[in-house]
């Protein structure tokens, strides 16, 4: 599986786009996409929209992957990781249709 940072990093490649170019719509310093990239920083979710709006990809699925990666990122190391997912997928559900 690919993370976030490889994703898009594959889509500029492909494009034909530079790093100071994307990182210049971004308004961010080159350095900061770079890392977004090789996965020693986590982009913001406005820099993620953006990213989707730069690369042409699809902002569901970018967004997916992000919210996946921040999500592991907390529990990965956690013996009831799985566990607490499932249960919280259970609330998620829950206040969404408590909220209608």
């Amino acid at each position: 599986m690919k993370t976030t940072g490889e994703i898009i990093r594959e889509k500029r490649e492909k494009k034909g786009l530079l790093l100071r170019h994307v990182s210049a719509q971004l308004d961010i310093d080159t350095a900061i996409l770079s890392k977004i990239e090789r996965g020693e920083r986590k982009a913001t979710k406005q820099q993620i929209i953006k990213l989707a709006d730069i690369l042409e990809i699809d902002k569901e699925t970018l967004l997916i992957q992000y919210l996946s990666e921040k999500i592991l990122h907390e529990i990965q190391d956690e013996i009831l990781g799985i566990k607490a997912l499932k249960f919280a997928e259970k609330m998620i559900k829950y206040r969404l249709t408590k909220n209608k």
